[in-house]
Parts: structure tokens; sequence; C-alpha cells
């Protein structure tokens, strides 16, 4: 009786496509967890929480100005309605999401008539997010909101 060489035979290759197979389908899910990373958890966690309280300072300076904030918005035309005593001729609009940092956004908003202040997205936005408005860099007040698109 004359035998087959190993290669030849179903049973190595039985047991070699079982092993390899998982291989990369653990491959392929280390790489789908790299690409899909969540967001949520920061590096410099400790910095972040020091500037909290300078973030919830400006917004007692907001509500101590009375400066409130509405946003209306039409597809991509975002309007933003603020009461209180601002004479920016400029704000300045973040909208966060809240799970995905890289698709934040911020946009100049125009003043457009009194207490009106008007810009535009790059693209409609769906879902929820979070919103701030401020002056720009270096102000005194901000107002934070949530918006469901």
């Amino acid at each position: 009786m004359t035998t087959q060489p190993w290669y030849r035979q179903f049973w190595p290759w039985f047991l070699i496509v079982l092993p390899g197979t998982v291989v990369i389908a653990s491959l392929y899910t280390v790489y789908l967890a790299n690409l899909h990373a969540d967001d949520m958890v920061v590096d410099d966690y400790y910095k972040r929480g020091l500037s909290i309280n300078r973030e919830l300072d400006r917004e007692r300076r907001a509500e101590a100005l009375a400066i409130t904030a509405e946003l209306q918005h039409d597809g991509r035309v975002i309007r933003m309605f603020v009461t209180g005593n601002v004479d920016a001729s400029q704000l300045r609009l973040t909208f966060s999401h809240p799970m995905e940092a890289d698709r934040d956004i911020t946009i100049p908003l125009a003043k457009i008539a009194p207490q009106i202040y008007e810009g535009m997205l790059p693209t409609p936005p769906k879902g929820y997010w979070h919103w701030v408005l401020d002056p720009g860099a270096g102000s005194d007040w901000r107002i934070v909101g949530e918006q469901r698109f």
C-alpha cells in the first residue's frame, strides 16, 4: 500500500485552516477596533478636568450678563437669536458630536440684524449634537445647548 505525502491529504489542511481562519479574523477585528476607536476617553484628562472650572465660570458670566440664545436651523442655514448685552459683529458656534470628536464643526456666525446671527454649515447634520456659542478665543462668556437635527 502506498501512502500519499502529507500535503496531499485532507486532514492536515483541515487542521491548518481552522487556526489560520481564527488568526485572520482576529487581525481583522483589531483593524476594525482601531478604525472606529472610541473618542470618549481623552489623553489629557487631568488638564481637561482643570479647565472645566474656567468653562463653568464663562457660563456663569453669561448668566450674570443675562445672555441667552435660541438656535434655529433650516437645512444648512443656522440662525442664532441672542438676547442680552451682546454687540459683537461675529460669534463662534461649535457643534460637538457626543460620541465622535472627528465630526465636530466650528462655524462663524455673522450679525445680520440686532441680536440675530447667521451662518452656514458645510453639510446638514443629523442626530443629536451639543453646541457652544461664544465671541471667540479669549472670551469671558459662553452659552451651551443641545440640538437634535
